[in-house]
């Protein structure tokens, strides 16, 4: 079976998504901020909207995982279970009553329902127990384990180099257990035994939406909101230690929930052209990290295209600016009408509601397939935030 990816744009054969669930419903008015959302999604419409997404892909011949399929099966491994158990106490501050309620319920639930817990989260209006004084003062509504609506957004949890996988440091409070989620399944179920796994939640942060894959040996990195430059360090030391790539490009963005990640600024939708947000192309930067004698070796700043052409051995990487006035530029940027998921070299996914963007992308010859994204775009991803690639050609 194969695994792997070293590029943005090879064909796409197998991917995992998750498709919205009784998370995204756990969404309040009170906690959206907290959990990373801009507003209050319709769950409904949200997984009709996923399902398209879904089914777009598999018209294209790419086979979808699930998320909690897969996490499903993995906690039928008993080895699992106690794993994930022991991570996901020891981020609760609940009162020893609670905690041991918690283990209880954790311990003797079925795994399609610990899968559930563990991605929904439970309030405490869901437990009953006497002499738990955390319990009695706590409201209601209180999450003891806090639900995961960005699982939806599986790019950021985990990437795909050559023949392994890195699992990532989510940097948000918010997100943290997700990688604990992912992680779990990529050493525990069989699908993916043996892969090796290199990074980790345990380390500095970085997140797949900064990590993008320009071509077999060249990876650029977002340095921003999300990722931190020691996060950048020390994913560009394993990396080129371990040959999965000759040139690392550390690309700083800015720090803002607009430019969160590298992906919400420019994606890859042909061997050698991207789409790209015209406001900072100009602007964008990039550091060549190369290994020489058992060490990185900083090369000198540079333009991020002339940085990436040299180091994919191009003669110019060709951009696709947007094209737009400054206003509608900042919306559909906003809408994450940079953000598209490459099926294939020239084949693009994009939210249909980017129409001047994604016509700007037909006018240069990529076919764009468009998918609703009103409801699923509130947690500020696009089709590619909400992909994994698993395997490419």
């Amino acid at each position: 079976m194969a695994l792997g990816a070293d590029s943005e744009v090879g064909r796409l054969r197998t991917v995992m998504l998750h498709r919205p669930g009784v998370e995204l419903g756990r969404l309040t008015p009170r906690n959206n901020d907290q959990l990373l959302f801009d507003g209050i999604p319709w769950l409904g419409r949200a997984q009709d909207e996923h399902d398209a997404f879904a089914q777009a892909l598999r018209d294209h011949d790419v086979e979808v995982l699930y998320l909690a399929q897969l996490l499903t099966e993995t906690l039928a491994n008993e080895a699992a279970r106690e794993q994930i158990i022991a991570s996901t106490l020891s981020g609760l501050f609940v009162g020893p009553r609670l905690q041991d309620l918690i283990e209880g319920t954790l311990t003797d639930a079925h795994p399609d329902k610990l899968a559930e817990l563990l991605t929904a989260g439970l309030r405490n209006d869901e437990v009953t127990i006497d002499g738990s004084v955390a319990h009695h003062l706590m409201q209601p509504e209180h999450f003891l384990i806090n639900p995961l609506p960005n699982l939806l957004f599986t790019r950021d949890s985990s990437v795909w180099l050559r023949d392994r996988v890195a699992v990532t440091s989510l940097a948000m409070p918010a997100r943290v257990r997700e990688t604990q989620l992912t992680g779990l399944i990529y050493r525990h179920h069989p699908r993916f035994a043996g892969t090796p796994v290199v990074h980790g939640p345990h380390l500095e942060h970085l997140e797949g939406g900064d990590v993008l894959e320009l071509s077999p040996g060249v990876i650029a990195v977002g340095i921003g909101e999300r990722t931190t430059p020691a996060g950048l360090e020390r994913f560009a030391h394993q990396v080129l230690a371990d040959g999965l790539a000759h040139t690392v490009l550390a690309v700083p963005i800015a720090q803002e929930r607009a430019t969160m990640h590298l992906d919400t600024i420019v994606t890859m939708v042909d061997v050698d052209t991207v789409v790209i947000y015209p406001t900072m192309s100009a602007a964008l930067r990039a550091v060549p990290l190369t290994w020489d004698d058992g060490d990185v070796v900083i090369g000198a700043e540079t333009s991020f295209f002339e940085g990436a052409a040299a180091a994919m051995g191009i003669e110019t990487l060709h951009q696709i600016d947007t094209g737009l006035d400054p206003v509608t530029a900042e919306r559909e940027q906003w809408d994450d009408g940079n953000n598209t998921l490459a099926i294939d070299a020239r084949l693009a996914v994009a939210y249909e509601r980017n129409e001047q963007t994604n016509a700007r992308l037909e006018e240069h010859g990529i076919e764009v397939i468009t998918i609703s994204g009103d409801q699923l775009g509130s947690g500020r991803g696009g089709p590619r935030c909400m992909s994994c690639p698993i395997d490419r050609d």
